[in-house]
């Protein structure tokens, strides 16, 4: 059955270039996809003009300085129309359109709280940890819970391990779905000692924010379900509905 669910899209970005250009091309053919935000965090190249001369239908936020990737989203979900909203990093590659459909009914057949799209191409040493789940950037979340957690003290690069937080705090339903996207490391943008810097840096950022105990707790606990498919749930469906002859028995008189 498809559920008419219509979704906020929120693309933070820093000197991103042609790479966001690829996700706004799929993203914005989708029809459950009604608002579109971008959210230039401080960049100094030209990736802001290039979205407005392009994709006209982008609803473009320019911040001063870069402030971060929790700060563009805190920005951008202030403007966000919808219940749903979908966090999508703006280095994705190889982005397949109809998984994105498929998660946008996945949350509103299940009545999830979060769905996150699981990176399943990730390399071993980021699902080594769970890194594929945990730390993907994306996810469709409900507004008011996102707004919630943008409200208290999240800087850099701590955002999916707070919504995390909230989530297994607030025993929230969230389950994933596989995602082919991959992202592109910062080595490869910057260079591999600058990149592997920023990396550190960000693995620190969440280890500081999150101390050891949550973080082993989510590894362990968190969002270890898999949605259910939407043939299973109709086979399952058909399984628990009554039989007309069960029916008839029930009826007085019978």
């Amino acid at each position: 059955m498809i559920i008419n669910t219509q979704v906020s899209c929120i693309i933070p970005f820093y000197n991103e270039g042609y790479r966001v250009f690829e996700v706004l091309e799929v993203v914005t053919q989708i029809k459950s996809i009604t608002q579109v935000i971008c959210i230039d965090d401080g960049s100094s190249d030209n990736t802001a003009e290039l979205i407005q001369d392009n994709w006209p239908t982008v609803e473009l936020y320019r911040l001063p300085e870069n402030k971060g990737k929790a700060a563009a989203i805190r920005h951008g979900v202030q403007k966000a129309q919808n219940e749903h909203i979908l966090l999508m990093d703006a280095d994705l590659q190889s982005i397949n359109k109809e998984e994105v459909e498929n998660a946008i009914q996945a949350i509103a057949c299940h009545n999830l709280d979060m769905l996150i799209l699981r990176r399943i191409n990730a390399p071993w040493f980021v699902k080594f940890d769970r890194g594929d789940i945990l730390l993907s950037g994306e996810r469709i979340v409900k507004k008011k819970d996102l707004a919630k957690i943008l409200n208290q003290q999240v800087n850099g690069y701590q955002l999916e391990l707070a919504i995390n937080l909230y989530m297994q705090k607030h025993k929230r339903a969230v389950r994933w779905m596989p995602w082919s996207a991959t992202n592109t490391y910062k080595s490869k943008k910057i260079g591999i000692v600058e990149g592997y810097k920023k990396e550190f840096e960000m693995f620190k950022d969440i280890v500081l924010y999150a101390g050891l105990k949550n973080i082993f707790k989510q590894i362990t606990f968190f969002a270890t379900k898999e949605v259910e498919s939407e043939e299973n749930h109709k086979k399952r469906s058909l399984q628990h509905k009554p039989s007309f002859s069960t029916i008839l028995k029930q009826m007085p008189g019978h």
